[in-house]
Order: structure tokens, then C-alpha cells, then sequence
């Protein structure tokens, strides 16, 4: 410390020194280069500057002198510029365009109630590929009722891609692009994300989210973790453990990236939980969360909708739980089987009146139109499991996992 109050002193005298007396005697010159040669000993002796090779992992920066040791600030070598995360990061994050197709009420010239087509947009990251396709996560809201399914890398190229699995309770979704179908060009283009560890980030770490904002293309935005485990509620549940941030997540962005500042994927951004009469607060999928869950989506076949002379039949009558029933009725949310339906084909014995369906085939359901959805890529005769949850004798709902077999449907119920 002695001796760096010696080199402070001796940069204060050869600053004052020089701002006095510069250019009025030549004797000046020679006394301050004496005093330069003795400053840049004296800090390279400090610092360690000079030497071959730094072995040190602390970069530091000095900030302006305001006499006190707290104004020395040391980051980590491992944190990146967000414009360089952003340029790292780039190529891994994609824009989704969803094409739907809807039923529009009322009259018009052609008459009454005509179906129309909109495209929606949303953003996916590239997580891997398999021998076959790549893969790539993004919200199960960007993808649901999807007629077709578009990915855009960041090359500006464009290509079809299919649902690979979805589970509506983690809103997440992990889609696939055939590989042989993506020219050498692109391939070169895109990397994969590389997954952070959420358990680890603190409240005020800086973060940076990446998305299709608005359907414009990608952008990238900045801020801090403002909180972790969110529990918040929507039209369609409560979501728990999200990560809340004040980095701008607009519509678009839903299924985008947040990085942390060593450019890793620590975040799944949910834009449809953004709060539209506040500002600042966004939400994330924890990335330990939505590892656990495309670690089983992605291993699944991908699937598309068979005809419906071949579609499988589940034989329930069912009704969906709600957010609201389910608080007002201590119940799951899921499907509530009301009525038990025969088939051609159909075996459901395992099925029980008042029974909740909560996943089917592994993949979480949370409305009817979710099972209805899932069921449209299955064919009669396939086998599958069904996990439901059941009223015990104690008045509990207690989670079971049953194998149905499809049948062929003889009425109009799934």
C-alpha cells in the first residue's frame, strides 16, 4: 500500500509539476522524463505489466480517482461485451413464423363464417441436432394450432420444420428442421446454444435477451435478473420458478434466448407472461428447467397428423380445468373425464370416471384442445400412456400413469 501512495504521489508531482512549469525551462523535459522512467518502473512493478505473460484471471479497470480505494472495479475475464455476446449469439437464436388457420364469425360475400389463415411470429434456440434433424426449443403458445411451421436462421434463409414434442405445463415446445433439407451455406451460418447454469445467477446479475421482437427480426435487449422463483398467474395457470427481468421481452420474443454475460443460455423468455401495463418486467424459463424437459421432447418422434379414417381414438368424454375451476374447486388442471366412451379398438379400461389427465405420452396437457392436438399425430392401434391424476379414498389426488390403446372413434368424442 506504501508503495502505492509512493507512485500515486509521484504521478500527482510530475502532473502538477508539468501543468506549472511545462515549456518554460528546458531543464523541465529532462526532469520529467527522469520522473517517466521512475512512474512506468514503479506501475510495472505493481502490476506486472511488461512481463511475457499474465497468468492472472482478473482483468481490472480503474475508474476515476475519487479518493477511495472503492473506486478500483474488477469483472471477471469470462464476461463479454453485450455486443459481442450479442454477435456470438446470434446465429443459435432463430425467427418462427406459425401459420393458423381460424374460423371467422359472421357474414361476409362468401358467406358465413369463413376460415382464414394468419401467420404469427415467435423466436426458437438451437439446442442440437440428432442423426436426422435439428433441433430447436421455443414456447408451445408459438407453435399451437399450427397449420405450418417456418424457421428462419440467421443467414435470412428459410425452411419448414415440424413439432417434435410440447409440454403445455412448462410452456415449451422443441421443433425440428430436417438436416438434409438445410444447404451447406446455412449449416456454416448457425451454432448451437450453449446451456448456463440458472441455479447460479444472483438478483442484479446482467443478462441480455435475444428475439424476434414484434415480427421485425431479431434484437437484442439488456438488463438484470430482477428476481428468481416467480410464481405468477395467466389465463391459463400458474407458472412457478420463472425468472424475472427488466431487459425488454416484447411479443415475438416469446421462445428467444437470455444470456448470461459469459454468453450462455441461462433462459427460455416468455413474452406472453410480460405484464403489458408495467414496464420492466419480463419473464424467463429457467434454462435447468427447460433442459430437463427437451432432454425427454427431444428424444421423441416427430410426429405430423395422420388422416382421420387412420387417427386414434382416446373414447373420453372430457372437460377442461381450468385455472379458475381448479382454484375454486381444489382440483388438478387438466382434463376431467366425465364419461368413458367404447370403440372400435379402443381398450381405456384403465381410464376411471373423474380422472384428470394431466400428460399424454409424456407430453403435459392442460385443455382439451391440447389433447385433441396431441392425439391428431397418433393412429388407431397405437398403444400410449396417459398419467392422470386420481381421487384417492383420503379425498387426495394422487398421480397415476395408465397404458390406453386407440381405437377408431365411433362417435364424435375423442
Amino acid at each position: 500500500m506504501a508503495r502505492g501512495n509512493r507512485v500515486a504521489g509521484i504521478v500527482a508531482s510530475a502532473l502538477l509539476f508539468g501543468a506549472v512549469s511545462g515549456g518554460t525551462m528546458v531543464g523541465v523535459n529532462v526532469l520529467a522524463d527522469q520522473h517517466r522512467s521512475e512512474i512506468v518502473a514503479s506501475v510495472n512493478e505493481l502490476t506486472g505489466q511488461g512481463q511475457k505473460e499474465s497468468t492472472s484471471p482478473i482483468q481490472k479497470t480503474v475508474a476515476k480517482d475519487n479518493n477511495d480505494s472503492s473506486s478500483e472495479k474488477t469483472t471477471t475475464s469470462g464476461e463479454e461485451s453485450v455486443s459481442k455476446i450479442a454477435k456470438e449469439a446470434m446465429p443459435s437464436v432463430v425467427s418462427i413464423t406459425n401459420t393458423i388457420k381460424y374460423q371467422q364469425n359472421g357474414f361476409s360475400l362468401y358467406g358465413q363464417g369463413q376460415t382464414q389463415e394468419a401467420a404469427a411470429s415467435g423466436s426458437g434456440v438451437i439446442i442440437g441436432e440428432n442423426d436426422n434433424e435439428l433441433l430447436i426449443v421455443t414456447n408451445k403458445h408459438v407453435v399451437e394450432d399450427s397449420t405450418s411451421l417456418s424457421v428462419q436462421f440467421v443467414d435470412g434463409k428459410s425452411y419448414d420444420a415440424k413439432i417434435k414434442g410440447t409440454d403445455s405445463d412448462a410452456d415449451l415446445a422443441v421443433i425440428a428442421v430436417p438436416l438434409d433439407s438445410i444447404s451447406a451455406d446455412t449449416k456454416k451460418s448457425i451454432t448451437t446454444a450453449t446451456f448456463g447454469d440458472s441455479d447460479a445467477l444472483s438478483v442484479g446479475d446482467q443478462v441480455v435477451a435475444i428475439g424476434n421482437a414484434l415480427g421485425y427480426g431479431q434484437s437484442v435487449t439488456t438488463g438484470i435478473i430482477s428476481a428468481k422463483d416467480r410464481d405468477i398467474q395467466t389465463e391459463n395457470g400458474s407458472e412457478t420458478g420463472l425468472l424475472q427481468t427488466d431487459a425488454a421481452i416484447n411479443p415475438g420474443n416469446s421462445g428467444g434466448a437470455l444470456l448470461n454475460m459469459q454468453g450462455e443460455l441461462i433462459g427460455i423468455n416468455v413474452a406472453k407472461y410480460s405484464d403489458t401495463t408495467v414496464e420492466g418486467m419480463g419473464y424467463s424459463i429457467p434454462a435447468k428447467k427447460v433442459q430437463e424437459i427437451v432432454e425427454t421432447l427431444s428424444k421423441r418422434d416427430t410426429r405430423e397428423k395422420v388422416k382421420d379414417d387412420e387417427r386414434g381414438y382416446i373414447g373420453i368424454q372430457g372437460k377442461t380445468v381450468d385455472s379458475s375451476i381448479a382454484e375454486a374447486y381444489n382440483m388438478p388442471q387438466g382434463i376431467y373425464v366425465y364419461k368413458i366412451l367404447k370403440g372400435d379398438g379402443i381398450d381405456n379400461s384403465a381410464l376411471q370416471e373423474k380422472d384428470i389427465i394431466t400428460k399424454f405420452d409424456g407430453q403435459g396437457v392442460r385443455s382439451l384442445e391440447d389433447l385433441v392436438s396431441l392425439i391428431s399425430g397418433y393412429k388407431a392401434g397405437e398403444k400410449v400412456e396417459v398419467t392422470v391424476k386420481r381421487l384417492s379414498a383420503k379425498g387426495q389426488y394422487e398421480e397415476k400413469t395408465v397404458e390406453v390403446t386407440l381405437g377408431k372413434n365411433s362417435t364424435d368424442n375423442n
